[in-house]
């Protein structure tokens, strides 16, 4: 009997290390980066300038494992953001985007931050889908260029935004 304890409780020590981090969305200027304490700092990448008098907040996610895709975590953190932002009846405006870097091995999960702003929706915005489909697709260019993304996760990015109604 108590050979089957030990194997239980080690068996439920590993499943807990395996769940991904979630910590609430929180004010940019009062919290700080998990990035910033962590042995693998990352690649920030700055996409846009703050609005003044506009409050931004941060946004992260980890991934319970390292065979966990960076991309499955970008998405992630991009879908707290954007309900975050829909509860105020507003868009995600993206600042800054911090990702892991490979390998993504002993700890190194893959992990994703996003700092942003909830911008006002425009009143005018005839034809919103085509613009953001630009948008997304200019922001994963970025990404791709600051090596964020591989040519092939920026190719299959790409053709999802493109192929959605």
């Amino acid at each position: 009997m108590s050979n089957t304890r030990r194997l239980l409780t080690v068996m439920l020590g590993l499943s807990l290390i395996g769940c991904a981090s979630t910590p609430p969305i929180q004010r940019a200027t009062s919290s700080k980066s998990p990035f910033d304490a962590a042995v693998f700092i990352g690649d920030a990448t700055q996409l846009s300038k703050a609005t003044p008098g506009e409050e931004s907040f941060r946004a992260y996610y980890q991934g319970g494992s390292g065979f966990v895709s960076l991309s499955s975590v970008r998405e992630t953190v991009e879908d707290m953001a954007t309900k975050h932002c829909a509860r105020q009846d507003r868009n995600v405006r993206l600042l800054q985007e911090r990702a892991s870097t490979p390998p993504h091995i002993l700890g190194n999960f893959p992990r994703v931050e996003w700092v942003f702003e909830c911008s006002v929706r425009s009143a005018s915005a005839s034809t919103p889908i085509a613009s953001d489909k630009l948008g997304q697709i200019e922001r994963l260019k970025k990404l791709l260029d600051s090596g964020a993304l591989n040519q092939q996760e920026f190719e299959r990015e790409k053709a999802k935004i493109l192929n959605t109604p």
